[in-house]
């Protein structure tokens, strides 16, 4: 699995000229689904993205997580994270997962971080959308389940 996460004032999502959710301050996070993430996948990336310490305190611009600070979180989902550009001009996705599987595991990721107490405002999963928001920072970090050491 792979994630984009930005630390925002606020997220909003439009689907169809709707707007379907929206947060506060807090995280933006774009999650990207490979062929064969599962349940330790879901777990590594939900718990780490709810520990990055990327927000202020009074000593450092970056020292708090997500918990320390109690901010939403804002989740879309983004097979796109799996383009791969080596060769010719448009991206290959082979990498992402099939749609199906992967809104399973979009799901999952979504109810465990629910379980940590960080139940995520969403994008509607498959539908084009219009995110919009407001870095803060700007800070903006990349996760892959891949890299865990």
């Amino acid at each position: 699995m792979r994630a984009v996460i930005q630390r925002v004032r606020c997220s909003s999502v439009e689907v169809e000229g709707r707007q379907v959710s929206s947060i506060g301050p807090g995280l933006l996070v774009l999650l990207g689904v490979r062929h064969g993430d599962g349940t330790a996948e879901v777990a590594y990336l939900a718990e780490k993205i709810l520990d990055l310490r990327i927000f202020p305190d009074e000593q450092h611009p970056i020292n708090r997580s997500l918990r320390d600070v109690r901010g939403e979180i804002m989740l879309v989902s983004q097979f796109t994270l799996y383009g791969d550009c080596r060769k010719g001009r448009r991206p290959s996705f082979d990498e992402a997962e099939a749609p199906e599987r992967a809104l399973a595991v979009y799901r999952e990721f979504a109810g465990h971080l629910s379980r940590l107490g960080f139940s995520p405002k969403e994008g509607v999963f498959g539908a084009h959308m219009i995110v919009r928001m407001e870095n803060d920072g700007p800070v903006t970090v990349l996760l892959d389940s891949e890299k865990k050491f």
